[in-house]
């Protein structure tokens, strides 16, 4: 396990010591939490991103779907004649 250094402002200081008191928890523990989280959440935004330009680029190349056939399939929703979703 490698250690690292951080300077925490006293802003963060004072609530992550009072945190880990009521947690009955180390700061060291509190601190690799966060940056787990962190990292998970980055991970995922990356992932949307990447799905966003992938859906950009297909609309680009012309494969969408009116939103007159996706308004009628949601309206459809519940329905005795539910409509199968659209597709390109």
């Amino acid at each position: 396990m490698g250690v690292t250094s951080i300077r925490l402002k006293p802003e963060i200081e004072y609530p992550l010591d009072e945190l880990a008191k009521k947690l009955d928890r180390s700061k060291n523990y509190l601190i690799n939490l966060a940056i787990k989280e962190f990292i998970a959440r980055q991970s995922l935004e990356n992932e949307r991103w990447r799905e966003t330009l992938q859906a950009i680029g297909s609309i680009e190349a012309g494969k969408g779907v009116e939103e007159k056939e996706v308004a009628s399939w949601l309206d459809s929703w519940g329905t005795e004649n539910e409509l199968s979703p659209p597709r390109t």
